[in-house]
């Protein structure tokens, strides 16, 4: 029983199959199947393809090997997140996906900057991002694949659908992607957030100037992000996403991110101020929340390590 998304940014895809919690277990056990087909893919060819995004982006890209993946950002002048995209790269073209609507502001925005860098830039609406079990086998028609922070299985791109593993929904992919505190970019960032508050997603600390650089490194260097990024777990019940997150009577954050966990109960993603103590428990729809801290409120970086 196929039951789909009613609203929002993953309208139209399958919210779950019947059997929700069981999904989640089978994407844990690296059997399960996501389309997570509402993600917009583009390529990047050309011989300067990496050193050219690696000049542009937060990350470090100039030196992926063959069948290599990344997270990329592109921030403002004041370090705010612009844009956010994921990659693979097979030797010969960068293999991107962005968030649902955000592909033609992104591609705009590289295409004004390749002045004389030969470097092609192309839409695909061929090809589909799947969330794709450890445990099965390449699908037919596989483009490139790249380990995944969720779950335990592999972010794969195809050219048909595939035809294996459990369907699993929305539900469980968001649920195990809230537990695991990843972060999508334009739901659980604004306009002014900065890689610091989400625990330096999608940067590399380590390399060489870029547009923003100057107060990412900044604020990790004196420490005092403004916000940061926490994993909230309820108290019985869901609020609504957009729900104020209130402590002691103030709000301190938006509530971006919600989900029924198989074995963590009701949880979501927030960006709070820094200065909600870490230990308090606030209050969001009127629904207490404890706190788990995914970014620390001194420095801005991840407390749980990454894949």
């Amino acid at each position: 029983m196929r039951v789909d998304v009613a609203s929002g940014a993953d309208a139209g895809l399958a919210w779950h199959f019947g059997d929700p919690l069981g999904e989640q277990r089978a994407m844990e056990s690296g059997t399960a199947a996501v389309a997570l087909t509402n993600r917009e893919v583009f390529t990047v060819s050309g011989e300067q393809r990496l050193t050219w995004l690696h000049s542009l982006t937060s990350q470090a890209l100039g030196s992926l090997s063959p069948g290599q993946g990344a997270d990329a950002l592109l921030l403002s002048p004041n370090g705010h997140i612009e844009h956010g995209f994921a990659l693979i790269d097979d030797g010969a073209t960068a293999w991107c996906w962005t968030e649902p609507g955000a592909r033609a502001g992104l591609l705009g925005w590289l295409d004004s900057m390749k002045f004389w860098t030969p470097v092609e830039l192309v839409a695909k609406d061929d090809v589909q991002l799947w969330w794709m079990g450890a445990g099965l086998g390449d699908p037919v028609g596989s483009v490139a694949s790249r380990p995944s922070a969720i779950g335990r299985g592999r972010e794969v791109l195809v050219d048909e659908t595939p035809e294996t593993g459990v369907p699993a929904g929305q539900w469980a992919h968001e649920a195990l992607r809230i537990a695991a505190g990843v972060p999508r970019i334009g739901i659980d960032t604004d306009t002014k957030t900065l890689p610091n508050e989400i625990g330096l997603f999608g940067t590399a600390l380590d390399k060489g100037c870029y547009r923003g650089q100057e107060t990412v490194a900044r604020v990790h260097n004196l420490g005092r992000p403004p916000r940061r990024l926490v994993l909230l777990l309820f108290d019985g019940n869901l609020p609504e996403v957009g729900a104020a997150v209130i402590d002691d009577d103030r709000g301190v954050g938006i509530l971006s991110s919600v989900a029924q966990h198989h074995e963590l109960g009701p949880i979501g993603l927030a960006l709070v101020k820094r200065s909600v103590p870490v230990a308090a428990t606030l209050a969001v729809g009127g629904i207490a929340a404890s706190q788990e801290v995914l970014v620390d409120p001194e420095v801005g970086e991840h407390f749980r390590p990454r894949l």
